[in-house]
């Protein structure tokens, strides 16, 4: 009972139940003593008869079907993850149950009431607590964190992929933050981009007060300030500006071309005697023929 805050466990004792509270989790999962705490509220809505103490699972899932009936019908909003975390024996599950129903019955409020944030009943905050090294592995943590009796309530192979799954990227993400928080342990070693001395962009209207504060030392005589490193993108950027806004050095000749008429040049082929350089085809072969037959017999055969 040291989960429980102090008005909720005097809430419990003034209700004078059949069976004490010892554990939490364990009492409450079988529905028996929610429903004997609701029967104090609405005692013509629920009669203790019809409810079975057990620990099998199939007594809870019997006891939970009828207080599932009596929720819908007074128009009791109860997250379903509560129910379901406190059937399974789910991690501070039951401490929630317990807490959300003196906040409806009681209509008071509590501090330790965290039901705003997403709704996780793993083992994370004890995992959390261990050192490193002895924090579960991924196989183990979906071990602890999957209950056999998911498994029989909802026996669908895709549901309980899609269970374990989440929680092995929870995993991952949690070994993640581990190697952010210690990455000496894992031999993490920062690229050159981290090494890398990163200065802040200095402001539009700090450049001028530096310009001013530069040409007063320099008529001062004392040391000017180092120029702040631009980006070679940047400069090639602006030397680039700066040669489109100054007038260009080069010169330019024209040169004059006189081409031939189309009519003119068809004439002018027709016309056309043979290559001064190369001879005619007709006289290469006429040689060619002329040498081989002034060429021995011995040869030629």
């Amino acid at each position: 009972m040291t989960s429980l805050p102090r008005d909720v466990f005097k809430w419990l004792q003034s209700l004078d139940l059949t069976f004490p509270i010892r554990n939490v989790r364990r009492d409450f999962s079988n529905g028996y003593l929610v429903a004997e705490i609701f029967s104090w509220y609405y005692p013509q809505d629920i009669q203790m008869h019809s409810y079975d103490n057990c620990n099998g699972l199939p007594g809870k899932v019997g006891n939970w079907s009828q207080l599932k009936t009596f929720f819908k019908r007074r128009s009791i909003d109860i997250p379903q993850e509560l129910v379901e975390g406190t059937i399974h024996a789910k991690p501070d599950a039951a401490e929630l149950l317990v807490q959300f129903l003196y906040t409806k019955l009681t209509n008071r409020k509590i501090k330790r009431l965290a039901l705003d944030h997403e709704i996780d009943f793993t083992d994370h905050r004890y995992q959390m607590s261990l050192p490193i090294h002895a924090r579960a592995t991924a196989s183990m943590a979906v071990k602890t964190n999957v209950k056999i009796t998911e498994a029989m309530t909802e026996p669908n192979l895709i549901t309980g992929q899609q269970r374990a799954q989440e929680i092995i990227h929870k995993r991952i993400q949690h070994r993640q933050e581990e190697r952010l928080e210690d990455p000496d342990r894992f031999c993490i070693k920062p690229t050159i981009g981290q090494q890398c001395i990163r200065k802040p962009p200095m402001q539009p209207g700090h450049e001028q007060d530096e310009e001013i504060a530069s040409s007063s030392r320099q008529e001062q005589g004392s040391p000017v300030t180092q120029k702040q490193w631009t980006p070679p993108a940047e400069q090639t950027r602006s030397e680039s500006q700066e040669k489109s806004k100054s007038p260009s050095l080069v010169h330019f000749k024209e040169v004059n071309v006189n081409q031939l008429d189309h009519v003119a040049q068809q004439v002018s082929r027709r016309g056309m005697t043979s290559s001064p350089v190369l001879p005619p085809i007709g006289s290469q072969l006429a040689q060619s023929d002329l040498l081989y037959k002034n060429w021995p017999k011995e040869i030629c055969s």
